[in-house]
């Protein structure tokens, strides 16, 4: 396990290189975003199209920095044409609707599932993907 500078967020192992899985267990901070968003961008130059899983276990938002940060949203704008299928587990209320929204209408396939059915979500993201990915 790999973990941020300042600890709110960490790597997770995951079973296949061109699956990312990051938890998130704290305030997340500027050093800590730009962190995570290197890991992902060289995942993307690495493997072309990845998977991306969330798990957030102790999400308590984001430092101004890390929300406005620039390499950051880079990172998630180019996302959009590397990423297969993005999957986040305990996401707040708002932010799951935003995710599943968010899957009508860009070319990711997103899923979200609560904490408890983390397990799920690991199986999910081990079924192939599927024909509109």
């Amino acid at each position: 396990m790999n973990a941020a500078p300042d600890g709110s967020v960490i790597q997770r192992e995951a079973p296949r290189p061109d699956l990312l899985a990051f938890e998130i267990k704290d305030k997340i901070t500027k050093p800590d975003i730009e962190w995570m968003s290197s890991v992902t961008d060289t995942a993307m130059q690495a493997h072309g199209k990845i998977d991306m899983l969330i798990i957030m276990s102790n999400y308590e938002g984001s430092d101004l920095g890390a929300t406005f940060d620039g390499y950051a949203a880079s990172v998630k704008a180019r996302s959009v044409a590397h990423i297969q299928r993005y999957v986040v587990v305990g996401a707040p209320t708002m932010a799951k609707a935003m995710i599943n929204l968010s899957g009508m209408i860009m070319p990711v396939e997103t899923k979200t599932f609560d904490l408890d059915e983390e397990p799920a979500a690991w199986a999910w993201l081990a079924q192939a993907p599927t024909a509109a990915s």
